[in-house]
């Protein structure tokens, strides 16, 4: 089966992109522009800066020490995708593989003499997930040739040692490479890697050992802490290895951690890391808006463990954190046109400033980079995009599950489905039956939809709650089940416990998260405080969506403007005051699509007028 993550076990079964595929629509375009042009994009800018290059035995080596990865996360997404570039991007990096299997063109010669920063077994992970996808794809070939030939002399390498990389995502690779062939080693190394992290296993850093979650035992630990991406990277491989070993203590352990971490150190849009300083999260409810990092590989990686947690368990939360993850964060990583990238995703930026042309040396900025020195995320969007049919449903014992909604069509069994919908931008979700059949089918409900209602074939609308609305066969070719979600804005206030976003408020609409942005700061939105009591008002969008038949929706707020302090000095004995005149007409914009208008300042979450 064409899917990422293939358990054995688990309460829901994962429907791949051979059972899943997106049609035009907001992801299913997505899909399709990530096809068409990023990946060509990223290929060409990785050949411009040398990466490709290193590969072929240029000197001296370009690129950063883990650039190898890059290569391989975009082969991994021309596996998916089955881009017509992967043979011959594959056979150059097969010519710098070593006679054992060793892989690696910045250590070659030196190898494994920096654990903490370099990087080889993360790389190695990379290119075993490109592996497994080709192999899930297409079969054996020159590919999957090279990734077994690394994955072997990983397991010969590190199997009876107590090293272990600073970087984890070979965990989840092994298990995966476990999965697709059958060998048992792939797994054991994988647990073994698991079970040595916290040891400790690595050397101290001045960002402490709980930057490469080295401070304690994965068993041990309470939340995600430290680098973001590494977390989220580690915890995702303890998932598999907790399903395939049947290790439900080490399962529920993981479990805890997201639990604790979502509702303590996740920013509003689904984005988790709150220090630029080492990409890392905070403690519990330091969120700032501002400083929030967010990176999009952080996203990414999100997704991947909501995935995992949710194919185990069969918690609809899961389902709901991915769909908040993917709208308001993996679609923002990436510009309209696919052809440039957030790194960083702050809720608030102060100065409308463009980044540099080409290279991008920094992380952070308001409009989104061509490329980066270090550009981890581009090709983490490409492979995301790529497979991204398969976090669209899944079967259970009964049917299917349909949890994330966009136009596709869905074959599982007896059920042959098409999925038609507007979705983000209005609440319709028809579910067609397309041959007769038999089965369940389930269609995620969100946490913020009540009010929604459900109806198939002939029958009535009935009321459904949050969670999942399930109709029952037999279906005749013909049948439809429809699905109505109410799509009203809404405010969204923050826990006070979150000190930087006291006083403020947000606003969404369905899974989006809405932003005030200003395009050469008019107006300008560090003078604006807004009435949170009004409710927001849809307006027609300035801009079409870019998807079939997709017209973005703004919104309107009632905002007013703040007075300024009579001497100049911004502090005082009374609180501060907002002007007695007219408000002001403040608009917003999904937050997936700032940026894409020109340099802008921005801000989720807005001061609300005493």
């Amino acid at each position: 089966m064409a899917n990422p993550v293939l358990p054995s076990s688990g309460v829901l079964s994962p429907l791949g992109l051979d059972s899943v595929r997106l049609a035009a629509g907001f992801w299913g375009d997505r899909a399709a522009l990530n096809r068409d042009v990023t990946m060509a994009h990223c290929q060409e800018w990785m050949e411009r800066e040398g990466w490709i290059g290193n590969f072929r035995g240029q000197r001296p080596r370009r690129g950063r020490e883990f650039s190898d990865s890059e290569i391989y996360k975009l082969l991994e997404g021309m596996a998916w995708a089955d881009h017509p570039a992967l043979p011959e991007l594959a056979e150059t990096v097969g010519r710098a593989q070593e006679g054992d299997g060793y892989l690696n063109t910045r250590w070659s010669g030196n190898r494994y003499t920096d654990f903490e920063w370099g990087h080889e077994l993360y790389c190695y992970g990379h290119l075993i997930q490109a592996g497994v996808a080709r192999l899930r794809t297409h079969g054996e070939d020159r590919l999957t040739e090279i990734t077994l030939r690394a994955a072997d002399h990983v397991c010969r390498r590190f199997m009876d040692t107590t090293e272990t990389c600073g970087h984890p995502v070979v965990e989840m690779a092994l298990v995966e490479l476990y999965r697709a062939t059958g060998a048992e080693r792939y797994l054991e190394m994988a647990r073994r890697f698991v079970e040595r992290r916290g040891l400790p296993a690595l050397g101290d850093i001045p960002f402490g050992r709980a930057y490469f979650q080295d401070d304690l035992p994965v068993r041990q630990a309470q939340v995600f802490r430290g680098h973001v991406v590494r977390a989220l990277y580690l915890a995702s491989g303890v998932v598999d290895v907790a399903v395939e070993t049947g290790d439900e203590e080490l399962l529920k352990t993981v479990e805890a951690q997201w639990e604790r971490t979502l509702t303590r150190r996740t920013h509003l849009t689904g984005g988790m890391g709150s220090r630029h300083a080492d990409e890392s999260y905070g403690e519990d409810f330091e969120l700032p808006p501002d400083r929030a990092y967010n990176e999009t590989c952080a996203s990414i990686a999100s997704i991947m463990l909501a995935h995992r947690l949710l194919l185990a368990t069969g918690d609809v939360r899961y389902a709901e954190v991915t769909e908040r993850t993917m709208y308001n964060m993996l679609a923002t990583g990436v510009a309209l046109d696919g052809r440039s990238f957030f790194y960083a995703n702050p809720l608030h930026v102060r100065v409308a400033a463009a980044p540099p042309e080409g290279v991008n040396h920094a992380a952070e900025g308001s409009l989104r980079s061509q490329w980066f020195d270090v550009s981890c995320c581009p090709n983490n969007i490409a492979r995301t995009l790529a497979s991204l049919g398969a976090y669209v449903a899944a079967a259970d014992s009964g049917g299917v599950r349909i949890h994330q909604h966009t136009p596709a069509e869905i074959r599982h069994g007896e059920l042959a489905l098409r999925v038609e919908t507007g979705y983000p931008w209005s609440g319709g979700v028809t579910v067609r039956v397309l041959e007769d059949g038999a089965g369940a089918v389930s269609l995620r409900v969100p946490s913020w939809a009540s009010g929604a209602t459900l109806s198939a074939g002939s029958g009535p609308a009935r009321p459904v709650a949050p969670g999942y609305a399930t109709a029952q066969g037999p279906w005749r070719a013909g049948d439809e089940i429809r699905l109505e979600l109410p799509m009203e804005p809404r405010w969204t206030y923050p826990d006070r416990r979150i000190d930087a976003l006291r006083g403020c408020a947000a606003v969404e609409r369905g899974p989006l998260v809405y932003c005030a942005e200003s395009v050469g700061d008019e107006p300008p939105l560090a003078h604006l405080t807004v009435r949170a009591p009004v409710p927001p008002a849809e307006v027609p969008s300035a801009e079409e969506d870019g998807t079939a038949g997709g017209e973005a929706v703004e919104l309107e707020v009632a905002a007013v403007r703040a007075a300024p302090r009579g001497n100049g000095w911004p502090y005082g004995p009374e609180p501060d005051q907002v002007s007695g005149g007219a408000d002001t007409v403040l608009r917003l914009v999904p937050y997936h699509r700032w940026g894409n208008r020109g340099p802008a300042t921005m801000r989720v979450w807005l001061p609300v007028a005493e």
